[in-house]
């Protein structure tokens, strides 16, 4: 179990017990590819490149010729996603044993995938859900697709930091208690900001109520492999959790894995969705990425993670340093006793200079030639990872330093007022039953009273201002100005930003009483 404190320093643990395993060196899948392109068989299947010989000449050129020669289809020699027997289906039992799963499943479409994939197979049409409402808008469309009626709870805003936390045990105890039937919960930790919630003290609660506990996990597919990062959701007892490879350690875009643990998920339900979901063309570049990964994290991930949070750690202090930013640190959370945080993240706090997170990051992308992850009405988002260096860090400071420096001096902005909690909503139907029904686009003035038919988020981090089934309230829809006058990408909306879908009244009238009551019981 990790137990660093607060104050202690980011090292490397003892080895004694942490040798790899010898077999975690092994990369079944990368090697097969490479040995079959090397073979140099002539192809008469897909892709219809072959090997790279049909390709554009300007793509050839830029990223190379070997790129294509693995670029195969389902064949013996490298296996099938499908119905893996071979070099994948060895490629995934090290991957379980890498992450202390007892299943674990390459995934080609993202968490987004995985998401959808897993509460598919833990929810059945019309279970009663708990779901933390910073839940990414992939969890309400897995919601969708099972039909699922979801409860929500909401972590809370903090003032002082201008950040959504995540849930806390004693929220999910509260909506346990209030919704005895329920039979899943399902929970994102950590959040985009590095937040985790506490899930030491709340899986194994839930667990003993009977619930199965799904974690969209995207942000910690690294939080294994170092004793100083937070405790990660299988460590925790998790039933199932899905990570982005891609987000933060080696695997492509696209690239991310389920993990699985436990009865309390049916496996072969599982299995039966993902065979459903995901394609049967998979890319296999995309799942090499993922075999590479594994083996990187599992041999070298405490040496690789070590440098990243000390460069991170350096980073934070320096920008703190900064008049009219802050960066805040994780010995603040485990101090208040509300969750842990990954350092990695860096939240750049820049409302104290008058400037919005939107507007930071595109001077810093513009200016300096510096690319965000993601900024918020508040904060500009920066990822550090194992691919970063300490010149990187260092353009990023003096940048930030630069941009606070010609700020002019000043009271309060108007930024500084303004608050971003969860917005409590009405829900008048499930999502799936929103999402299906006869619905209208409506300017957003006159949408106020009315049944969202559309998951309508700012993107990112793609946790959604309104569900479908929800009612549009004067609240949403001032939220939904302010940041469109903050030039946020909001999605669900028309490609004007002007019109919302919402349910047709002669479809909420009939029901509206019926659901409400079901709803509230």
């Amino acid at each position: 179990m990790k137990t660093t404190s607060p104050s202690s320093p980011i090292t490397e643990p003892p080895q004694a017990g942490r040798v790899p395993d010898s077999d975690q060196f092994r990369t079944p899948l990368f090697d097969a590819m490479v040995d079959l392109a090397e073979s140099r068989k002539v192809s008469f299947h897909t892709p219809g490149h072959k090997s790279g010989k049909g390709i554009s000449t300007r793509f050839r050129k830029y990223v190379g010729p070997k790129i294509f020669t693995i670029d195969l289809t389902t064949l013996d020699e490298v296996d099938s996603l499908q119905k893996p027997t071979g070099v994948i289906k060895e490629a995934q039992e090290l991957a379980a044993r890498a992450y202390g799963a007892d299943r674990s499943f390459f995934l080609v479409n993202g968490t987004s995938g995985g998401n959808q994939a897993m509460i598919l197979a833990a929810c059945r049409p019309g279970d009663e859900v708990l779901v933390a409402r910073n839940a990414h808008k992939s969890v309400i469309t897995g919601l969708i697709l099972c039909g699922a009626r979801p409860v929500f709870f909401a972590p809370a805003f903090d003032e002082e930091w201008k950040v959504s936390l995540n849930v806390t045990a004693e929220k999910v105890r509260a909506a346990m208690a209030a919704h005895p039937g329920a039979r899943t919960l399902i929970l994102t930790s950590p959040n985009y900001y590095g937040i985790s919630a506490d899930l030491e003290r709340i899986i194994p609660e839930a667990q003993a109520r009977g619930l199965a506990v799904l974690v969209d996990e995207a942000h910690g597919p690294h939080l294994r492999f170092h004793s100083s990062l937070p405790l990660d959701a299988l460590e925790a007892g998790a039933d199932c959790c899905v990570q982005s490879t891609h987000k933060i350690i080696g695997g492509m875009t696209q690239a991310s894995m389920l993990h699985l643990k436990g009865e309390r998920v049916d496996r072969e339900r599982l299995i039966r969705v993902l065979k459903s979901l995901q394609t049967t063309s998979p890319s296999y570049i995309l799942m090499a990425s993922l075999d590479l990964a594994r083996m990187q994290m599992a041999t070298e991930g405490e040496k690789l993670l070590t440098k990243t949070m000390q460069l991170a750690e350096e980073a934070r202090a320096r920008i703190a340093q900064v008049q009219g930013l802050d960066c805040f640190g994780r010995g603040a959370f485990r101090e208040r006793e509300i969750g842990d945080l990954d350092v990695t993240k860096l939240t750049i706090g820049v409302w104290r200079l008058g400037l919005s997170g939107y507007e930071v990051s595109q001077i810093l992308n513009h200016r300096f030639h510096i690319q965000a992850e993601m900024a918020d009405p508040f904060h500009v988002l920066v990822i550090v990872s194992i691919g970063d260096r300490k010149d990187d860090l260092q353009r990023l400071v003096e940048a930030l330093r630069v941009i606070a420096r010609e700020q002019p001096a000043g009271g309060p902005s108007d930024l500084a007022r303004l608050s971003f909690p969860f917005l409590r909503t009405e829900t008048m139907l499930t999502p799936q039953e929103a999402f299906f029904a006869p619905a209208a686009e409506v300017p957003l003035a006159r949408a106020v009273g009315r049944v969202s038919a559309e998951i309508v988020t700012v993107y990112p981090p793609g946790i959604p201002l309104l569900i479908p089934g929800e009612v549009v309230s004067e609240e949403i829809l001032t939220r939904l100005q302010q940041v469109l006058s903050l030039e946020a990408m909001i999605d669900g909306l028309n490609e004007e930003n002007t019109h919302l879908r919402v349910v047709r009244e002669s479809v909420v009238g009939p029901v509206r009483k019926q659901t409400l009551g079901e709803i509230q019981k």
